[in-house]
């Protein structure tokens, strides 16, 4: 990854990891000898500043080293490992589960996975109300086949507990190896007992955009995730939409947990007009915000007749575009509340080979709005509700498809 790589994410796969920076600090006098040691491993030079006494981790650094023995099978731990294990602990103090530092290993699976190219099952994960929490699932990728649904509350992978488990370590487990297993129990709204459901992992293949004309000359937008080509294929979408001649627009957000800032964007800026606020970044009280206006493409006239779906897997990208649509009063939502997820990260490098993805601030719709951990209210709430007989039923859709067919 290029050392001055930026990375602007408010949705997408979620892990979580955690940083510390050594400089060069003074405890009781004198340097600490592993102190040395320990700034030799890192890449460049950092400088910090900091009234903590760091003699603790100095003590802890040289007792593990002295006295720990393995107990079960145990890789051979290296200084460098000892620093990513200690970088990782930083981030843990802020509590933010969307603060993530990629050792080596963790950082290439990453940027496989903003490429859409890793060995998994497919699922988006997160922490909600303090548990592991499936955001969405990828259409026609393992996860979903097996019926894993937006939701879904993790109690164990592979047998093992949830329970105090980070998010990158439930991603570690869950991820692996093409064709071979995880076993993944949930716990599911309205269903009494766990779910145990067994998958074969497979190379995953994130899905992006399709469409779809309904009677009525309905035109359907599915968009699955805001990736580094959706805003180009959501361009063509448009253009085929425009060219059936419909003035009636679905556009299907349901389990699309998000992706690049600049996308979420550049789509809402095909309805809204220029100069309008389509997102503000909020840095806190100390740096100025960030306002993301309309690039004021605007194309679409007042005969547009507009619709969103939305679910609880609708997160962080798909609720900024859904949200200012809404707010603008260009589209109504309809469906469930959506995830809640407010925050915007930045994909910084920290070696050539490792990086971190730490959040810089939170996003606010354009009436000022914070939704982290509340989501957006649908214009038209709509439960969604499964037909064991027609599993292809979609009463969400079927719903939307009315409002629509009510209209001239």
């Amino acid at each position: 990854m290029n050392k001055n790589t930026k990375l602007k994410i408010v949705g997408g796969a979620i892990l979580a990891g955690f940083i510390i920076f050594f400089g060069g600090f003074y405890f009781g006098g004198r340097y600490e000898s592993q102190k040395i040691v320990v700034q030799d491993i890192i890449d460049g030079d950092i400088n910090a500043t900091t009234t903590a006494n760091f003699g603790p981790f100095w003590k802890a650094w040289q007792i593990l080293q002295d006295k720990f023995v393995a107990t079960h099978a145990h890789a051979v731990v290296t200084d460098q490992d000892k620093v990513w294990g200690a970088i990782q602990g930083l981030a843990a103090s802020y509590g933010d589960p969307y603060t993530v530092f990629f050792p080596p290993e963790e950082s290439k699976n990453f940027n496989e996975q903003i490429q859409g190219n890793f060995d998994g099952v497919g699922m988006e994960i997160g922490i909600q109300n303090n548990v592991m929490t499936v955001v969405a699932p990828l259409k026609n990728n393992p996860a979903y086949n097996a019926g894993i649904k937006s939701g879904d509350q993790i109690l164990k992978i592979n047998g093992t507990s949830t329970v105090g488990m980070s998010v990158d370590e439930a991603v570690n487990m869950i991820r692996g190896p093409k064709g071979s297993t995880v076993v993944v129990t949930v716990l599911r709204k309205g269903v009494k007992n766990p779910i145990e459901f067994s998958m074969v992992r497979d190379t995953i293949e994130i899905p992006t955009l399709d469409t779809e004309t309904l009677p009525g000359n309905i035109f359907v937008i599915h968009l699955y995730n805001f990736s580094q080509n959706s805003s180009d294929l959501f361009r063509g979408a448009l253009r085929e939409f425009v060219l059936s001649g419909s003035h009636k627009l679905i556009l299907d957000l349901r389990d699309n947990p998000g992706g690049y800032l600049e996308s979420a964007v550049d789509m809402a800026s095909w309805f809204v007009p220029m100069g309008k606020t389509i997102v503000t970044e909020d840095f806190g009280s100390s740096t100025p915000q960030n306002v993301y206006q309309s690039q004021g493409y605007n194309i679409f006239n007042k005969n547009l007749q507009f619709e969103i779906l939305v679910n609880g897997g609708s997160a962080s990208a798909s609720e900024i575009l859904a949200g200012a649509l809404q707010q603008y009063g260009v589209a109504k939502l309809i469906g469930e509340q959506t995830f809640g997820k407010g925050s915007v990260q930045e994909l910084l490098p920290i070696t050539p080979d490792t990086s971190l993805k730490v959040t810089v601030a939170r996003w606010l719709t354009p009436n000022g709005t914070w939704i982290s951990e509340k989501g957006l209210t649908p214009n038209i709430v709509v439960p969604f509700i499964a037909d064991p007989k027609n599993p292809k039923a979609d009463n969400q859709m079927d719903r939307a498809v009315s409002e629509l067919n009510k209209l001239p």
